[in-house]
């Protein structure tokens, strides 16, 4: 079977999607996934080489029945620069193409970074980083993940309120400091991307997601496999909602919205901290067994209980996918927490519904937005230049 004519970039994007998502994958898999022909896969298989996008190493050694294929990888040089601004910290990532985290920086903060100051960070540190372990790297771009509503059209950050961005041009500053073509979206829109296509949603067509951070609370959804971004990107907003809350004693912000009542900064507070990543917070409430603090962790289980039974009926999701604090309040017992959960939906939605962790932890983020960087190497790989 030839290879039709007009279809090579698609074919080449075909090829280096399957690597990314899947690889290393065999060139036989390449074949029986695409229905090209072995010397068609052979040559799109080289041009990916020689554009420096992918690699092909030697047939795993298990296989012992027919002839060995050899296996083709997206290029460990190939990194997007990941980026989540937030109100305690700035964090920037070098993700690999071949999904690999090479660097991770977490800059912490002791007020309010600017858009300004975000860009010229960023700049900085991709500078340094340049001059050092990623210096034969091959940038594709930047991806920003952002606590807050951004257009989906250009990536204008209309309202990020907790970091009191309004309005904000970020793409274009961002690549004016770097020089690299730069991508912006919603935190919670990119964590649901990475979910889905890497972690604990790989493979299931309906999603809620919730993300908690120092922000509050975003969301994304995957509906019939699709991810679901509103008429202008802005939908998921969960932390927005009114959340249904029983008894008067477990309210804390009067008129409040969800994120206010389920919030990180309460459960720093209890433990007496001012700031902790997501590593040291979950140590914390792991360990901790002062009465304050198990309260507070019992009191924010029930109302996020609530408002997720909400959502579950108004969305039928097969799974919840919960990311940042709020994974760590639904692990403290995630069997009790997901009966709450169901307890509280129509009987029939809540059938075989299951809430998950992250899987990608404190990464989600920045797997998301190098994600959204990668996009348009993905779409044509012959057609943009690496830097």
């Amino acid at each position: 079977m030839n290879e039709p004519v007009g279809s090579r970039q698609a074919n080449l994007s075909r090829l280096l999607r399957l690597a990314h998502l899947e690889g290393p994958v065999s060139r036989a898999t390449l074949t029986g996934a695409t229905g090209l022909n072995r010397s068609t896969i052979a040559d799109l298989v080289g041009d990916l080489v020689a554009l420096g996008v992918a690699e092909e190493r030697a047939p795993d050694p298990s296989r012992r029945v027919g002839r060995p294929s050899p296996l083709v990888a997206a290029h460990p040089r190939v990194v997007a620069i990941a980026v989540n601004p937030e109100v305690d910290a700035l964090t920037i990532a070098a993700v690999g193409l071949d999904r690999a985290v090479r660097r991770r920086e977490r800059i912490e903060m002791t007020g309010l970074l600017g858009p300004e100051g975000t860009a010229r960070l960023i700049g900085e540190r991709v500078a340094a980083w340049r001059s050092d372990d990623l210096a034969e790297a091959a940038i594709a771009g930047v991806g920003v993940a952002v606590p807050g509503l951004v257009r989906a059209s250009d990536g204008l950050v209309r309202d990020a309120p907790h970091l009191r961005w309004t309005d904000t041009a970020l793409r274009e500053l961002i690549e004016a400091a770097t020089g690299l073509p730069a991508v912006v979206g919603n935190d919670a829109t990119l964590g649901v991307l990475a979910e889905h296509l890497f972690g604990a949603a790989r493979g299931i067509d309906d999603v809620v997601y919730l993300n908690g951070g120092a922000s509050g609370i975003g969301g994304g959804l995957i509906v019939q496999g699709m991810p679901v971004a509103g008429a202008s990107g802005y939908s998921g907003e969960f932390g927005q909602n009114r959340p249904g809350i029983a008894s008067s004693a477990d309210r804390r912000a009067d008129n409040g919205v969800l994120e206010d009542e389920v919030s990180r900064a309460r459960l720093l507070a209890v433990l007496g901290q001012a700031n902790a990543d997501e590593p040291a917070l979950a140590e914390m409430l792991r360990v901790s067994r002062a009465p304050e603090v198990r309260d507070e962790i019992t009191r924010q289980r029930r109302i996020l209980s609530t408002a997720l039974a909400n959502a579950v009926n108004v969305l039928n999701p097969a799974v919840v996918v919960l990311g940042g604090f709020l994974a760590m309040l639904a692990s403290d017992d995630l069997d009790a927490f997901t009966e709450a959960v169901v307890a509280q939906t129509m009987p029939a939605n809540g059938e075989d519904l299951e809430i998950r962790p992250a899987a990608l932890a404190e990464d989600r983020l920045l797997i998301g937005a190098a994600e959204a960087a990668f996009a348009e190497l993905l779409r044509d790989p012959a057609g943009v230049a690496l830097n």
